[in-house]
């Protein structure tokens, strides 16, 4: 995995909100996430990046003035997730609410829970991809939607997965990821949730024999704009007709291109409305 960066800087709250307000904006975009955390003094915001960021680039790009600090250094792969998290608490998305250990009494009545621990791997619910896709998927079963096959692409920690699991109890659930520690961390969620059943293994996007000749009613790809747009053939082959794909991990400014692909690849595409600057696209095929 990719050693991350974050750089953090405190100030008050507003200020903060228009620096995040402009990385919103910006395109293409300077880092990969960015949130801001209210304090007991004012406010900290933190930015992920893929590598040592530029500090001047970045102020260039997102307004943070001079006179307010940064501070930034390599996260260890282990500890981004659990660092980032500090102080959240369960998220719900739908019908399905993602909560830690500490938290198991916090699942509403008629909500399904789903205990996802802060790691290495990506998919904690708190980011605004992820409960895009479970509000997506949620809308589909209010919908009377029940797809006997489900396959979740890049699958992260299995959070998408084990969703459609839970809710689909008589549903056939495959999981892949390119990252074995994520697919590890996968089996792992998979059973301390009860959902055993789902198949996680270790895949190059859509380049396994388990795929090989397959079709699902409905797939999950929560991964990153360049490769949604790279796998959008693939994907659409291995859509059965009628089928369903819930797209994310694309920012605001990704979305026409990544729609546009799906579009190119005989896909009808329906845009959700977006989070955080984040975009949940589902597209249906025939």
């Amino acid at each position: 995995m990719t050693t991350l960066w974050r750089l953090t800087a405190l100030s008050d709250f507003a200020t903060l909100a228009d620096v995040v307000e402009r990385l919103d904006e910006a395109h293409p975009a300077v880092a990969l996430s960015w949130a801001i955390f209210e304090e007991s003094d004012g406010a900290r915001l933190d930015v992920l990046f893929q590598s040592m960021p530029d500090e001047a680039a970045f102020r260039r790009a997102s307004g943070l003035a001079e006179d307010i600090l940064v501070e930034f250094g390599p996260l260890p792969e282990e500890d981004w997730v659990r660092l980032s998290l500090q102080g959240l608490k369960p998220v719900e998305g739908g019908r399905f609410t993602l909560f830690g250990a500490h938290d198991r009494d916090a699942v509403a009545a008629g909500q399904i829970g789903i205990e996802i621990e802060a790691g290495p791997a990506f998919g904690t619910g708190h980011h605004g991809t992820t409960r895009g896709c479970l509000i997506a998927f949620s809308e589909m079963l209010d919908a009377g939607a029940d797809p006997k096959t489900v396959f979740d692409l890049g699958c992260g920690t299995a959070v998408l997965a084990i969703a459609a699991a839970k809710a689909l109890p008589a549903a056939e659930v495959l999981a892949s990821d390119i990252d074995p520690e994520a697919v590890d961390e996968s089996t792992e969620n998979c059973t301390k949730n009860a959902t055993p059943g789902i198949d996680c293994f270790v895949a190059e996007g859509l380049d396994h024999a388990k795929l090989a000749g397959r079709q699902f009613e409905l797939v999950f790809a929560n991964i990153l704009a360049g490769p949604l747009v790279e796998l959008a053939p693939g994907v659409a082959d291995i859509l059965a007709p009628g089928g369903k794909v819930i797209l994310s991990g694309l920012l605001t400014e990704q979305e026409a291109m990544v729609r546009t692909a799906y579009e190119a690849a005989g896909l009808t595409v329906h845009r959700q409305p977006p989070l955080e600057g984040w975009e949940t696209l589902v597209a249906t095929k025939g």
